[in-house]
């Protein structure tokens, strides 16, 4: 497993990360864990969930209470659009998962990009909370290329989580791009388009190109992150023929 830091965040974390959101679909408690060991024990150090999908932090939670706090990144995040109800998620999410502090607290925001100035209180309570060291780093989740390019040039996020795969539009690529060059981190969503691309190949091989883009890869079977760990360990090579075969999928399902 490679390791980067992940932007001015500076945070030592696996070249892919496991989207925990996923654990909710899980059949058990036990399946949970066992995906979580399993991704632990293949390197992957990074798990990312979200306070609106309570189960999946809970199981999280339970999953990570056998491994050493320091050794693993915690991420989740809030779909809160005032600064009370950020609060009681905050507080939330750290019983969840039994933690003093989280590693990375995002605010999920289709409508706006919370600023110190804005009325909603967002992004002070967030700064409140990382005073106080309950939480380390901020970053913003948005499915919108407007608004992350809002909050890339805000230049409030450490990180941005936004879709990034085989048929995102190129705007997409390109924000993606500029968080490298002013060391944001960059959590691309959507690995396989939500489910609607099948070629795992081409989609690890896709994102593989950006050194600075860490893949949430959101598995529910051991088989499905076997596959992913198997890719890690040997990815495709980007070739033509590799990046023909990229450009074609992209005319296909435009």
């Amino acid at each position: 497993m490679e390791y980067v830091v992940l932007g001015r965040a500076n945070l030592l974390i696996s070249r892919i990360a496991l989207g925990a959101y996923g654990l909710q679909y899980v059949e058990s408690d036990e399946a949970a864990a066992e995906l979580v060991t399993m991704a632990y024990q293949g390197g992957i150090n990074f798990f990312d969930t979200a306070r609106h999908k309570p189960l999946s932090e809970t199981r999280l939670g339970m999953a990570v209470q056998s491994i050493q706090r320091q050794n693993i990144i915690l991420a989740t995040k809030s779909i809160a659009t005032d600064g009370v109800s950020l609060e009681a998620d905050i507080e939330a999410s750290l019983d969840a998962m039994h933690c003093d502090y989280i590693d990375l607290y995002q605010i999920e925001n289709h409508e706006f990009v919370p600023t110190e100035k804005s009325q909603d209180g967002l992004y002070k309570v967030l700064k409140k909370y990382q005073e106080k060291g309950k939480i380390r780093h901020i970053g913003f989740v948005t499915e919108s290329p407007e608004l992350a390019q809002i909050a890339v040039d805000s230049d409030l996020y450490e990180t941005l989580q936004l879709p990034l795969n085989v048929l995102t539009p190129e705007l997409n690529v390109e924000i993606a791009k500029t968080c490298e060059q002013r060391d944001i981190g960059f959590i691309a969503m959507q690995p396989l388009c939500g489910g609607v691309f099948r070629n795992v190949p081409l989609a690890y091989g896709f994102l593989r190109q950006y050194e600075n883009v860490i893949p949430l890869w959101g598995t529910r079977l051991p088989e499905e992150l076997q596959q992913i760990l198997y890719f890690e360990s040997h990815p495709p090579v980007i070739d033509k023929k590799f990046l023909e075969e990229t450009q074609h999928n992209r005319m296909l399902f435009s």
